[in-house]
């Protein structure tokens, strides 16, 4: 098993995040990791919220991650088989986002992980820089 196959772990969002360029953390509430590239927000961690919780328990989810897609076709494509580790909730209806449970990052490996952290960074970059990283970073 290559490194890219292995089972993704939370570290590889924060390596892949930083690695992007252009990339700042500002730190939210809870001292959460924000992930920024020209101010705007590409992956975060989030508090507790009263919208992620555990249906059979009602305990709310304490390890949510908050990937920003390029758009709604995106995201459906991504939530909608419910095996999927990926979800949404009502209050990120019509938000250009995807959420995953640190806990079930396992279930992605790494590359789907490095591909998902990307195309969040790609999402939020300007065109200039989108297309500056695209040019040397993707197959033609």
């Amino acid at each position: 098993m290559t490194g890219d196959e292995r089972p993704a772990r939370v570290e590889d969002v924060h390596e892949t995040a930083e690695s992007m360029p252009h990339v700042t953390v500002v730190w939210g509430s809870g001292e959460n990791p924000v992930y920024q590239v020209g101010g705007k927000s590409f992956v975060f961690f989030r508090n507790p919220r009263p919208d992620a919780f555990d249906p059979a328990t009602g305990e709310r989810y304490t390890d949510v991650i908050v990937f920003w897609v390029e758009s709604p076709a995106d995201k459906e494509a991504m939530v909608q088989d419910p095996s999927s580790p990926f979800f949404t909730t009502p209050h990120f209806n019509g938000h250009p986002s995807v959420l995953l449970r640190a806990s079930r990052i396992g279930e992605l490996s790494r590359a789907e992980v490095v591909e998902v952290v990307q195309d969040a960074w790609l999402s939020r970059a300007s065109a200039r820089r989108a297309a500056q990283w695209l040019a040397a970073n993707k197959p033609t």
